[in-house]
Order: C-alpha cells, then structure tokens, then sequence
C-alpha cells in the first residue's frame, strides 16, 4: 500500500504500477466496512468499481481511462481537496478516487458500484458525518451480513429453506481453511458420480445410498457459489465448471439409474434419454429466451441498470413484476417450474423409496408439466411485447440454432423464398420438422426414406436459418431443433434395436455438452463457438442427416425383424453411435478446456436466480 499526497502524486505512483496489477485508490479518509471495500475492489469480474471514495480499474482500457483521467486531475489548478483532519475534511469538490470513477464512467468504461445495504462506506466531510460513520459501523455485524450476502437474492424453495441455512456457514469453514470454489465444485461432481455409481448397483441399499449422495453433491453445489460470493473468488473455470458440472451431475445419474434397473431386468434407458432430451429442451427454452430478451434478462451490473430492467413492455411481465410483490405467489411459482433443487430433492426420494422406472416417469411428468408452465408464460410476455427484438439477440438466437455447413450452403439460396415468409413460419416450420423427422425415422428408420425424411429436414433448417429471427416467437427455433435431432435418435435406437440406446444416449449427452458450452458463451459475452468447431460437429441439421444415413447403411435399407429387436446391421448401427459419439465428444470437450482454461473468456457467474 503506498499513499500520495495529492493527484500528481497519485499519478506519478499509477504511472509506475505493473501493468498487470489491479490499480486500486482509496481516500485517505475512507471509513467503512472491509467487506465494503472487498465488494468495490477485488471482484475479478468487473474491469472497473466504485465505492464512495474508492476506485478500482484492472485491464488495459480501464487502466488507460484512469491514467488519463488522473493526469487531467493533476493538470488542474485546484483539484479535488486531499488534506485530512481527524474532526473535519472541509471539501469543495468531490474526493479523488470518486473523481476517478466519474473521468472512467465519462470515458465509456462501465464502473461496477456494488449495492452495499447496511455496510458503511464512506469519507466524512464533517465532524457529525464521521461520528455518524463510525456509529454505523458499531451497529452492523458485519460477518453476518458478508454471510447473508453469500446466498443468491432469489432462489428456489427447496434451496432457501432447507440448503442455505447451513451451507453458508460450510462456505465459511471452506474459506477458512484455504478451500477454493473450483475444489468444492470438484467435490460435487465426485459425489454425484459416486451417486450414480451406487444407483448402478441396481439395489435397495444402494439406491437408498445414492439419494443421500445426491443430497450431499447438492449441498456442495450450492456451497461453491457461496464460497464464491462470501470470499469473492470469482473465475472464468469457476463459472465454466459450476455450470457445466450441473448438467454432467444430472445426466450421468440418469445413466446411473438406467444401469441399476438394467440389472434387475428393467429397461429404462430410453426414459433415461427422454429424460435428457426434455431437459435440455427446457434449458433451450429458457436460454434462447433470455438471449432473445437480452435488454431485460440480462443480470444487471448496477443498481440503475437493474431498475432500468424492470421496465419491459410486455404486459404479461408487468404481471408477474405484480405477482412477485405477493409472498406465497413467489414460492408457489419457484416450486412449479421445478428448479434444480426441488427436482434432485424429488430424484434423491424417489430413487430411495421406489424403483428407477417409478423415479424417471415422475421426472418425465413434473419437467413436462414445469416446461409447458414456463414456456407458456414466456410465449404470452413474447406475443404481448411491444419492442422489437435486437440485432445482437437475433444473431444470438441464430447461433443457439447450431445451424451447420449445409445450412449455411443451403442458406443463400433459399434466402429469397424465406423473406416471403409470414412472421410465425420459423417456429412452426420447425416445429413441424421437429415432430415429422423423429416419427419418420421411426417408422422407417434403417431405410432410404428415413433419408430422404432427414434431407427434407435439412432442407427446412436451412429455409428457418436464411431469415434474420427477430419474430416475437423467434427464440423457440433452437429448442425445436434440439428436440428435432435428439428425438431422432431415439426414435433410430428405439425402431431398430433397443440394445443401442445406451449409446444413443452418449451421443445426445455430446451433442448436449456442445449445445450448452454455447450458451455459456454467449451468456459470458464471449460470442459465439469458433466457425470450424460448428462445420467439423456438423451442426443440428447435419448430425440428423448423418444418423439416418449411417443407419440405413448399417441395414442395407432393408430392416428386418420385429421392432426394437432387428439384428441384422445392429451391431454396425451400436458402432456407428459410439463412434460419432466418442468423435464429438472428444472434439468439443477438448475445445471447450481449451477455450475456458487458456482463453480470455470473462468470469460470468449466474446471480440471475433463474432456475436450471
């Protein structure tokens, strides 16, 4: 910490920092909470923040705007007022880091304040002012509050009242002893997968076990991002684990529970892959609205930006912005759309007390039921919008399409036809192709007209591609492809042979990896996935095209044999799937690593409370 007596002091000390430190000033006569302080200057995610009389500013551009902006203070005949007795500061002007903060805002850089409720942070100009400070300061406990700021605003039931009471006080003891949020996230992770280990088991003590475990991997789940929050160690890994790690957790012990039942004589991997498909579903649902309302959905970074976006048109929004004023209506709605807390709490019991069979049907029902809930009131807040739709959400809904090299060929010269189109053609025609392509293959997968189906399905993805999806239903066209080509190979394993599902399900769990590793970009405002990684996976259109084709290879386009069961060219078709799917997800995994844990991608951390 070294000090400088005014503003060309200051300057001459920024001027000879390392480049590569975080550049922080604070007033000589700050008073206020340490954690106040933590909060305004070591946040990692925000390139620069403010406090009262404190400033930080990390990275080149906000680095250069407050060197600028200090050699403009220093070049002024009476800068801000420095000197500091302990009774009074008599200033005429504002003090010189919120001089600072104010030459960052003016030079585009977007200062982060963090709200700071009932922490102090301040610099008295006066002897009642200090005294009023410093009996703040007396009157706030600060620990408790840095513990109450570690948990999410707004979460789910299950969450708020029967996790963070006491998780908080785990991320504390982590914290405590030098545990960082990447290594509890770690430590979910491998509980869960020793979740799923036991489920595999296939018996009642197992499954009893693997509900506890499953519990356990929750609770550390919420206890990384509050070690996170509570010590402020945000990351870019960090983020990129916690969200991707969510969806792995889940998945494989879907595949756990396949397994179990496996060994009892129960098949049920395709509820497991349903289950999948209509998850992942759901989560496209939700992001590609997020994307398609981005001005309103975004998490703000201010409180200003966060009054601002309440202010959507749309007056079905208005009326759940109403609806949140009314307490029971508030949780009974958090525990309709089955977030992830109360859905691993509806996994753990059911997997406990039942059969895997019994706990992948009650899945199946409640996330359909919570899916037609959320999508149906996100439709009404679209068709009720009186804003138009931004070009950066349409280029962000036409990158969570995944359209790949055929569409993108195709595109140009369909571009004419499209144009002509009604407002609503994208979403239905996806639709359309969504439900047609699966029960086409199904009732003529391993054929040449389970092909032609999948042509005339990249034939419709590239005409739903060739318009800009600005329409107020626009944003659903990602989440029909996604059922569209996962659905499809479903339908393939369960027309042709059933033994194939386990590795139908690694192939959709791949393609579902890529599918959300976009989405984490875009919501970390690192744009889209490279354009080779998008034309070598294929995109949605391609993959669907390449399944029907191998399969119709694999049986000669003649299957025979009854349903589920036809042999010949069944070996060749599981080859095929595990094949594709050890390809892809050695592409995009690899890829992935490489582009969170060596790129320049920012630490977004979801603060939204929007459940997963």
């Amino acid at each position: 910490m070294l000090r400088a007596a005014d503003a060309a002091e200051l300057l001459a000390l920024l001027e000879s920092a390392d480049p590569a430190e975080r550049l922080a000033v604070v007033d000589a006569g700050f008073v206020g909470h340490r954690h106040a302080l933590r909060l305004a200057l070591t946040d990692p995610r925000f390139p620069a923040a403010a406090a009262p009389g404190a400033v930080v500013a990390a990275g080149p551009q906000a680095r250069a705007a407050l060197l600028d902006q200090a050699r403009r203070l220093s070049a002024m005949p009476h800068g801000p007022a420095n000197p500091y007795d302990e009774a009074v500061r008599p200033y005429a002007e504002a003090t010189l880091p919120d001089a600072l903060a104010a030459g960052l805002a003016e030079r585009g850089v977007p200062v982060q304040r963090p709200e700071l409720g009932t922490l102090v942070a301040a610099v008295p100009a006066t002897a009642e002012e200090l005294a009023a400070a410093r009996a703040g300061l007396a009157e706030v406990d600060e620990e408790a509050v840095r513990l109450r700021r570690a948990v999410k605003a707004r979460d789910g039931f299950f969450t708020t009242f029967f996790v963070s009471p006491y998780s908080r006080y785990i991320a504390r003891w982590c914290a405590r002893r030098g545990l960082t949020p990447n290594q509890v996230t770690t430590g979910s992770l491998l509980t869960a997968l020793a979740a799923a280990g036991c489920a595999a088991t296939g018996t009642r003590p197992g499954f009893v076990t693997a509900g506890v475990l499953l519990l356990v991997s929750f609770v550390l789940d919420c206890t990384d991002g509050q070690l996170a929050r509570y010590s402020l160690q945000y990351s870019t890994v960090g983020a990129w684990l916690d969200a991707t790690f969510d969806r792995a957790k889940e998945y494989s012990f879907y595949a756990g529970l396949a397994i179990g039942a496996a060994r009892t004589g129960d098949h049920v991997w395709a509820l497991a892959l349903a289950a999948m498909v209509l998850m992942t579903f759901r989560h496209s649902v939700d992001f590609a609205f997020m994307a398609a309302d981005q001005e309103t959905s975004r998490n703000p970074a201010t409180p200003g930006a966060a009054k601002a976006a309440t202010g959507n048109t749309s007056p079905t929004a208005q009326l759940s912005n109403r609806l949140d004023q009314v307490g029971w209506t508030v949780w009974a709605r958090r525990i309709i759309v089955l977030p992830i807390g109360e859905r691993w709490a509806l996994i753990a019991l059911l997997t406990a007390l039942t059969t895997p069979r019994t706990t992948l049907t009650v899945l199946l029902v409640g996330c359909a039921l919570a899916c037609c809930y959320t999508t149906a009131g996100r439709v009404l807040r679209s068709v009720t919008r009186r804003r138009p739709r931004t070009e950066q959400a349409a280029r962000e809904v036409a990158v969570l399409a995944d359209g790949g090299p055929l569409a993108e060929l195709l595109a140009p010269v369909l571009r004419p036809v499209a144009r002509r189109l009604p407002a609503l053609a994208p979403p239905v025609l996806a639709a359309l192709a969504a439900a047609a392509l699966p029960a086409a293959v199904y009732l003529a997968a391993g054929t040449w007209q389970a092909v032609a189906a999948a042509a005339g399905y990249v034939l419709i993805s590239a005409l739903v591609l060739a318009r800009r999806l600005t329409g107020k239903l626009d944003w659903l066209v990602p989440a029909f492809f996604r059922a569209g080509e996962y659905l499809t190979v479903l339908a393939l394993a369960l027309r042709l042979d059933i033994a194939a599902l386990p590795a139908a399900f690694g192939l959709v769990a791949a393609v579902a990896y890529h599918h959300y590793d976009t989405v984490y970009r875009l919501r970390g405002g690192t744009g889209a996935p490279s354009g080779w990684l998008v034309r070598a996976v294929g995109g949605q259109e391609g993959r669907a095209l390449l399944v029907t084709l191998a399969a119709a290879l694999a049986y000669g386009g003649s299957p025979l044999g009854p349903v589920g069961h036809q042999t010949p060219g069944s070996a060749a078709l599981q080859g095929v799937l595990v094949a594709l799917a050890a390809v892809l997800a050695l592409v995009v995994v690899a890829e992935s690593i490489h582009f969170w844990v060596f790129g320049d991608a920012t630490a977004e951390h979801d603060e939204s409370g929007d459940t997963a």
